[in-house]
């Protein structure tokens, strides 16, 4: 069976990724118990289901803890298994629980009888905390920037790509709004020349081909390039032993619309004949929404 798993932070956009995944054709399942995931799996199984998605969070309570084994179980019944990790920062999801005015799992059910019901802040990173555990069982992704359509197709690329040992995502994004928390490895090309200063690029980016032609001319920027794609390459194969899924590698510059998206596409460029890439970009991606 095709099995995708929806875990995470609470408000990160898991119910987004599993009405995707619905719409797709997937039977899904919200919040079960994380202790009955192989059992219910084999059931579906014989009934026939080819694809399942399940959601399972902070609500299962201490069996979040046995998610790897569960899912270890899984590899082992010869399923498919993909797990998306969802996250955001703290200031993004208390924005979205004060937008929304639901109240996050934890101060409903998080507190002993007598105890003070914690604070949104607090219940948050005691979930931080208690997720910890599974975040990195597959591919995690920073929706703290992202609109739902925009998570909406992020998952539906991810779960496009067809099956291999370990693919890689590359990412620009800019700094002035932080770096990505699914990011795994973070290269900073801020020291490059900034196309931004130059009056006939600015309102360009960086997969344009003035911006590129710009760029590919200065020697510094294909020194960069190469020299992140020498360390990539060097180091894949020990984060293949790992038994990784993914490999997001982060390239950030100021704001994230000339520098970083032109490196990113070169490197993406570089490895797409030998290995699964992916490419995305984050301000631009907010930019285009805000348009």
């Amino acid at each position: 069976m095709n099995v995708v798993l929806i875990t995470g932070i609470s408000g990160s956009g898991k119910s987004v990724a599993i009405n995707v995944l619905e719409d797709d054709g997937f039977f899904c399942i919200d919040n079960l118990p994380a202790k009955f995931l192989l059992d219910v799996i084999e059931s579906l199984r014989s009934q026939g289901y080819g694809r399942v998605a399940v959601s399972i969070d902070v609500r299962s309570g201490t069996s979040v803890s046995e998610l790897r084994e569960i899912i270890g179980g899984l590899d082992r019944f010869g399923h498919d298994v993909k797990v998306l990790f969802l996250n955001a920062r703290t200031d993004a999801l208390v924005q979205r629980y004060s937008e929304t005015r639901r109240r996050h799992p934890l101060t409903m059910h998080g507190a002993a009888p007598g105890d003070a019901i914690p604070t949104l802040i607090e219940s948050i990173e005691q979930e931080r905390e208690v997720m910890s555990v599974v975040q990195d069982l597959g591919l995690t992704i920073d929706t703290s920037d992202l609109s739902a359509n925009v998570l909406r197709q992020w998952v539906r690329d991810v779960l496009s790509l067809h099956h291999s040992d370990i693919s890689l995502l590359f990412e620009s994004f800019a700094f002035k709004h932080g770096v990505p928390l699914d990011a795994d490895l973070v290269f900073d090309v801020r020291c490059l020349p900034n196309p931004f200063y130059t009056p006939s690029l600015r309102a360009l980016n960086g997969t344009d081909a003035p911006v590129a032609q710009f760029l590919s001319e200065v020697p510094a920027v294909q020194r960069m390039i190469d020299h992140i794609g020498h360390f990539v390459q060097h180091w894949l194969p020990a984060y293949r032993q790992e038994n990784r899924s993914y490999l997001t590698v982060a390239i950030g510059c100021t704001g994230g619309q000339h520098r970083s998206v032109y490196v990113v596409e070169q490197l993406a460029a570089r490895f797409r004949n030998t290995e699964q890439v992916l490419v995305r970009h984050r301000s631009l991606a907010a930019r285009s929404l805000a348009a």
